[in-house]
């Protein structure tokens, strides 16, 4: 590019990222990343087309997961025995994204070795296009579909000289790299068997036709970890559109546990796009370190769950593993029937192990009054046969409104085994509305004291991991004294039975 045209760039960036971070929760305009590109096509499209896109294909090995010590050349036999290549075993292809500094991210190594832990006999070849990913993002983005041609022209190669079934080859890409795969198993002559993209680009592919970007029809089985989407600041670093035939949305997709949201938007804001890899790191790469942790972990494996949407799972209301209704995160993941277009929804801890435990919490609200103003802060605490979890917030998504059940998603970072006993606390906040207020004043002075309590019934719970269904009855019904905290047991009632029931009371202060 000209002085001019960086210069340009540089312009267009920092002023859309200024502009737009006014504070955490207002939308982070597409401008900084998004609708910029389309007048740098224009720039580039005169760009010199004369240097051949070049991935090299380095088959690494268990003792040295970090260095490229043997290189396969398509055309060259005797380059597959000489690395020992194995055409009997799992071939996995490790696809790196955008850079800027030209290096592997860190990450690679921790990848090979995680994946030569899982599959001993493996062979894990890194995929090197740093020449042509090391560039402005439009123009990377631009190179993807070249670098997915010289793969299928490898696959090819391998298929034919070694013939390897293709349902062993397993395409694992990260980023721009996820459609780079994508265009690889497109352009293979025969259908491969895997490709898993890891938070696939979204900047130049987001709304794209199938042909344009990773897609069901890449490959036999196409899985997606989504984990830095548009889906909170309007800022689409990975592909927010389902894209393969399991695409599973950790925390909604967004953003991450343990990633600091702020710290990100400042140094964006701060430095413009040139700052993008370093601030949005922690939430795009976690994609890799989710998919490392499948490997390492796999009696740990995380459970995702099918919903049509991410408010709906955060309800709880997708627990079900019912007809594939849920499915491992990662390496585990199980092949569907469906053609494609299963979105699955699950939350996840802030370090590895990742996963967490989910529960759905059915609570059955009754008051004599409306008291649909009033916003309560909901906590419990749950008792198994293997531990406790203290002090859980339940959210509300909506307002609280009586003579309704509602349903919340409750996560515990550990297993405490088979529920026992819960303790629900209902805390009054100082954000009731005036309307509410008075209600609540007239009805105690008129002396209808009975009006102004709020009535819990039974809560019934649905365990996600296990998928135990059960009722929890208040144990003391009789006591008056239950403002702050009540305690729930066992009772012998099916989920969804409903037998005239015993009461506790919530008195509102």
């Amino acid at each position: 590019m000209r002085a001019w045209q960086v210069w340009f760039v540089h312009f267009l960036v920092l002023n859309g990222a200024v502009h737009c971070v006014t504070s955490l929760e207002e939308e982070f305009s597409d401008s900084i990343f998004g609708n910029f590109l389309e007048p740098l096509r224009d720039l580039l499209d005169h760009k010199d087309d004369g240097n051949a896109t070049v991935a090299k294909f380095s088959l690494r090995k268990p003792s040295h997961p970090d260095d490229d010590l043997c290189y396969i050349t398509p055309g060259d036999p005797g380059s597959l025995a000489a690395c020992t290549f194995n055409s009997t075993s799992k071939t996995f292809l490790v696809i790196h994204g955008w850079t800027l500094s030209g290096m592997f991210e860190s990450w690679m190594p921790t990848l090979v070795s995680a994946l030569y832990e899982r599959e001993r006999t493996a062979n894990v070849i890194v995929v090197d296009w740093l020449s042509s990913a090391q560039n402005h993002y439009v123009v990377a983005a631009q190179n993807t579909k070249a670098v997915g041609q010289e793969i299928a022209h490898f696959i090819d190669w391998i298929e034919e000289t070694t013939n390897m079934p293709l349902d062993n080859i397993h395409l694992i890409g990260y980023s721009l790299g996820a459609h780079v795969a994508g265009f690889a198993g497109s352009h293979a002559s025969n259908k491969i068997g895997r490709i898993t993209g890891l938070d696939p680009a979204g900047p130049d592919f987001e709304g794209e036709h199938a042909h344009r970007r990773l897609s069901p029809d890449d490959a036999h089985f196409v899985d997606v970890l989504h984990t830095f989407t548009r889906g909170s600041l309007g800022l689409s670093i990975g592909i927010q559109q389902p894209v393969g035939h399991v695409d599973i949305y950790p925390n909604g997709g967004s953003f991450q546990p343990g990633c600091n949201l702020r710290g990100a938007l400042e140094r964006i804001a701060n430095f413009g796009i040139f700052a993008i890899t370093d601030a949005v790191k922690c939430e795009h790469e976690r994609s890799v370190h989710l998919f490392i942790d499948s490997l390492l972990n796999e009696r740990q494996a995380s459970t995702a769950y099918r919903c049509a949407s991410s408010d709906a799972f955060d309800r709880g209301v997708c627990l079900s593993c019912r007809r594939g209704g849920c499915n491992a995160v990662g390496y585990g993941v199980s092949r569907v029937r469906r053609a494609r277009g299963v979105q699955m929804y699950t939350k996840t801890r802030a370090s590895m192990p990742f996963r967490v435990y989910h529960y759905q919490l059915k609570i059955h609200f009754s008051s004599k009054i409306n008291v649909s103003e009033m916003e309560p802060s909901l906590t419990v605490s749950l008792f198994g046969t293997k531990g406790e979890a203290d002090n859980l917030e339940l959210k509300l998504k909506e307002r609280l409104v009586t003579n309704k059940t509602h349903s919340f998603l409750l996560v515990t970072e550990k297993d405490i085994g088979d529920l026992l006993m819960l303790k629900f606390k209902w805390e009054e906040t100082n954000s009731w509305s005036a309307s509410s207020l008075l209600k609540m004043v007239s009805s105690w002075w008129s002396g209808d004291s009975d009006a102004a309590n709020m009535e819990v019934h039974k809560i019934r719970i649905r365990a996600g991991e296990t998928q135990q269904k059960m009722v929890f009855c208040v144990k003391h019904p009789d006591s008056n004294d239950l403002t702050q905290e009540v305690t729930f047991v066992k009772c012998k009632d099916a989920w969804r039975m409903n037998p005239k029931r015993k009461r506790v009371t919530l008195k509102q202060r």
